[in-house]
This record gives C-alpha cells, structure tokens and sequence, in this order.
C-alpha cells in the first residue's frame, strides 16, 4: 500500500499530465514535419521529403523516452510502484473518452510504462490493452470529407473536384485532366462493374496524401449496389501540376498502400477515422498496414500485436521454422496459418558473413527510414513479447534456445523474445520460380531486375543478390527482405575485375587481385543466380546492364550530384514483347 493518499493523487494527476502534454508535443512536431510534405512537392524537393521521412520516424522513440524519464524522476522510489500506475491508467483513461485518436495517447501510455517495468508480453494492470479499430467503429462519421453528389454529368463532378484541390500553383491543363478523369472512370466503370449501377456520389478525404515526389487524393466511388476507392496521383511538372494517373482497381489501390511503400505524409482530422474510410474500400488490406502507412508507426504495431494474438488464441497450429533455405544471420519462422513472419538474430553468424549483431541491427534500421521503392518490405521491431511455448515445435524451440540464446528464453510455460523483427510473408523467390510456369518464372526474373534497378535509383544495393532473399507478393513484385547486407550505393565502390597478368593467377582458387570492404564486381553476380539456363539467358538478354560497373557507377555518379530520382509504384515497366 501507499499511504499518503493525498500526495498520491496529486502524483496521478501529474503523470497523466505529463503523459499527454508529451504526446501532444510529439503530435505536434509529427503533424509540422508532415506539413512539410505540401512544401516539398510545390518545391519538388524530393531529397528534403526523404530526410522528412527519417525525421519523422525518430520523433517516436525521442519523445517517448523523454516522457519516461521524467516520469521516473517525478516518482523516484515509486516509479515502480504498479498499484499507483494502475491509478494513473485509469484516470488518463477516463480523460479519453471519445476523444479523436484517443487509441494513440493509450498506446503511448503502453510506451511509456515499458520503458520503466520493461514489461514483458501484455500486463493488463499497467497497459491499455484495446484496438483502436473496436473503439472507433462510428468515427468514419467524423472523418473531415469532400462529398460531389452525382447529377448526370461526370464532367461536372470532376471540374467541382480540380477546382477544390488547389495546391497554390496552377494546374498544366486543368480541362484536360477533367476529361481524364472521366475517361477513366467511365472505361473502368464500364469494363470492371457489371450492371447498370448509377452513381451516387463521389467522396474524397480533405487532406491531401504526399509521397515520394506524388500527392494523391483519395476517395471512393459511392454507387447504388457498391463502393469503388479511386485515387488521384498528381504530379507537379516544369509546366504545373497535372493529374499522372487515375487508380480504381483494389489490386491497384493496394499497391500504392502497401507494406512496401514509404509511410504517407498525411493531415486528416482523424487518422482512425481515415483508416476505417480506407478499410471500406480494401477490406483485405490489414488494419496495421494502414495505420503504419500513414505514419502511425506505432499503433500499427498494436493493431499487429493485438490482431496476431487473437489469431493465436482461436487456433492450435504451431509455429514453425519458415520454408526457403536456412539463414545464417536470422532464424525465421512463421505460424503456418498467418501471414507473417518473425526473424530473431542469431547468436553466431554462419559463415562467410562478417557482420556484427549490432551491424545487423544498424542495417534495418537503416532500412525503416529509406524511400522503399515498393520493393523493401516494411519490417516492425517488437521488444520483450512472448508466446505460449506449447505453441512451438519441438524442433524451432530447440534452434531458438541454442542458437538464439542472446535473444530468447523460456520463462514458465512463455518462450519470451527480447528482440524479434515481424514482416508480411511473401514467397521467396527461388521457390516461386520453380512451383509456376515457365512463363510465369520468365515474368519473375524479369522483374527481379526491375527490383534491382528501382532500388538503385533510390541509392541502395542489396548486397546479396540471391533470389533464396527476395520474395513475390500477392500482387506479383518482386520484393527484397533480407538486409544485413544492405548498403548506400555511394558507399559502394563498383569494379571490373582485372585482367590477369599470367597463367598462374588465371589458375589459382582465390581472388589473385586486391579486394576492399566497399569493392562491388558486378560481372560476379550471374554465377551466384540459381537459375535454370534458359532464365539466367533472359536475365542477361533483360538487364544485362546489371552485371557491367559502369551502370552502378552511372547510378552512383547521380546520388552524389544529389539528384533524387523517385519510383511511382503504380507503373510497371514494360515487359519486353520478344523476351
């Protein structure tokens, strides 16, 4: 007990307090970093919004734990005093209710108390343990919106529209952008909806999503039987802004608000509002996703956690080691029954990788706050989580207990991680390409190049080139997963391999030349490609350019002259028609 009740209180109210005036203020430094974004595209800043990007993405853990140490020099002796903190939940809580994105505050309270007790899994007496998506099922009401009702006429919704979003520069050639979006809504509506559905209204969010060098508008399509999303990607030219494609299709729609894309620079009213807006119209598309896409870092994890959990707890599958080839960084594995995959460092690495734990931490870290070209998957950190030990095979909870003792232990009937990295599952490729048809693999190879090349234009090469690290999603992109070999191709320095001077060294089973840390052979790759004869053929007929210096070193000359080249993730490239 704590016997000084008065003083107590005045202690609860002046951590909840402190708590949410803390997360106020990182709230409002990530809404004036994200207001940048309108900037940086008038501008066509591209490099000042990739370093918004890592900015914004520091803010969390900055203010996180500023909140948390002083809070534990307020309490000092009773900073981990649960009964007090038990008090301090209930009363912020009470001081949240139907207040917009209130999940936010909570799960900022959750950060705040691990970082004192260093909880361990979920600890119901000292965290809110919700889902902001249970709590805020009617706020999609509250969502600020744009609504155009339809009145027979296409062209003039879409002129209302143009005329509303105005990003206080001109457009190119505003009536040519109407006709546009009634062209494509017409021809999609026409081809992709059977019936004759009329339309009811169109629906646009008020704020204006930035990415990359495009700001979208985002919207659907209300007609009397269903509900299409449409998004507006507009690009800002040397001639004004002019409207770069118009994207109606989920698969589409998905793409551009996937697990692989950079977050969104984003100002809606309310983004769990936004969230349920955007669910209405990809209802496949996991709540997590969405939140983190549009910067929420956070509590996207929470909707991860939250989601996997009540998963776990409904069935009895066990986890299991992941199918594709053993790693020699990461032990990966994956409940068969969900789609995702947890990865825990090893505590020795196999050989010849020469990297340091902390080094592999550095190199995802490294990755969380890149433009990821749609082609790095997205991965979440998770600290101190645990699952039921029954729930693993016999043979991974052996791995994980031998070779990730660092890392993992078993404490009761829990096997508890103090450190584990959680992404999407996605089929590794060099499986892939040996379950489909030829035609299908060729298409996979194909554009396992194009990866290669777009991760290039936004400065990184993936260091091991091996398809066992790359893997094919739902949507058929090639994307790339396994980082502790990741580098910034300015850092990297490309090279032919020199010509040798004699026999002797011709012969010899080792490198007869000098070769440094940074040094890159492209020319090395092909052999390192586990491909059939017929698809290493197409990759060279393909992008033969890959496996030459001189590319790399063109690419490389670019980032360091500063010039930011962007990959729009709704283009695909061309596929050869002679391939």
């Amino acid at each position: 007990m704590i016997p000084d009740t008065n003083a107590n209180d005045h202690l609860v109210a002046e951590c909840s307090r402190i708590i949410y005036n803390g997360f106020q203020r990182y709230n409002q430094n990530f809404h004036r970093i994200t207001d940048r974004a309108h900037v940086r595209f008038i501008q066509r800043d591209w490099k000042g919004h990739q370093q918004d990007i890592a900015d914004r993405i520091e803010l969390y853990e900055k203010s996180a734990n500023r909140v948390a140490n002083s809070i534990k020099k307020l309490l000092d002796e009773k900073a981990d005093n649960q009964e007090l903190w038990n008090k301090i939940r209930s009363y912020l809580g009470e001081r949240l209710d139907d207040i917009p994105d209130s999940g936010f505050i909570k799960t900022f309270f959750n950060s705040i108390t691990r970082r004192v007790f260093g909880t361990i899994g979920n600890n119901p007496d000292l965290e809110f343990v919700f889902s902001s998506m249970d709590e805020g099922k009617d706020r999609i009401a509250s969502l600020n919106l744009r609504r155009y009702p339809y009145w027979g006429s296409l062209q003039t919704v879409f002129e209302h529209v143009l005329e509303d979003v105005d990003f206080g520069i001109p457009y190119a050639d505003v009536s040519k952008d109407v006709t546009t979006l009634q062209d494509k809504v017409s021809t999609f509506c026409e081809t992709h909806l059977e019936g004759n559905d009329e339309f009811i209204r169109f629906e646009f969010i008020e704020s204006l999503f930035y990415q990359s060098a495009r700001a979208y508008l985002v919207g659907r399509i209300v007609k009397k039987h269903r509900v299409v999303p449409i998004v507006i990607a507009f690009e800002n030219t040397d001639d004004g802004v002019r409207i770069d494609a118009v994207l109606m299709s989920e698969e589409e729609v998905s793409i551009v608000f996937g697990y692989t894309r950079s977050y969104y620079f984003a100002d809606p009213n309310s983004v769990e509002a936004a969230v349920h807006f955007l669910h209405s119209v990809l209802p496949d598309k996991p709540v997590d996703e969405l939140f983190t896409v549009l910067g929420r870092m956070r509590q996207g994890k929470t909707e991860r956690y939250v989601a996997f959990t009540k998963h776990l707890y409904k069935t009895d599958d066990k986890f299991e080691h992941a199918e594709g080839d053993k790693g020699l960084v990461m032990i990966v594995f994956h409940l068969p029954s969900y789609n995702l995959v947890f990865k825990v460092i090893r505590d020795r690495f196999g050989f010849p990788k020469t990297i340091s734990r902390q080094g592999v931490i550095d190199k995802y870290k490294l990755v969380s706050k890149h433009d990821r070209a749609g082609r790095l998957i997205d991965t979440q950190e998770f600290f101190n989580i645990e699952f039921p030990v029954q729930r693993f095979s016999d043979v991974l909870r052996e791995d994980l207990i031998k070779n990730a003792s660092q890392t993992v232990s078993i404490k009761g009937d829990k096997l508890i991680f103090r450190h584990t990295y959680v992404e999407r599952y996605v089929r590794p490729l060099n499986l892939y390409i040996r379950e489909v048809s030829q035609q299908e693999a060729e298409l996979a190879i194909i554009d396992y190049g194009q990866a290669l090349k777009d991760l290039a234009q936004t400065n990184i090469f993936p260091g091991d080139l091996l398809l066992k690290n790359f893997g094919m999603t739902q949507h058929k992109r090639v994307v790339f997963y396994d980082y502790d070999e990741v580098a910034l191709i300015t850092e990297c320095n490309f090279r032919a391999i020199p010509q040798a001077t004699n026999i002797d060294d011709e012969l010899r089973a080792d490198t007869w030349y000098h070769v440094n840390e940074n040094d890159i052979f492209p020319e090395e790759h092909l052999r390192f490609l586990a491909m059939t004869p017929e698809l290493r053929s197409l990759f060279v007929k393909v992008h033969g350019e890959l496996l030459t210096p001189d590319y790399w070193n063109e690419i490389k000359a670019k980032h360091l002259a500063g010039e930011a080249v962007t990959v729009i993730p709704y283009f695909r490239p061309t596929v050869p028609l002679d391939y």
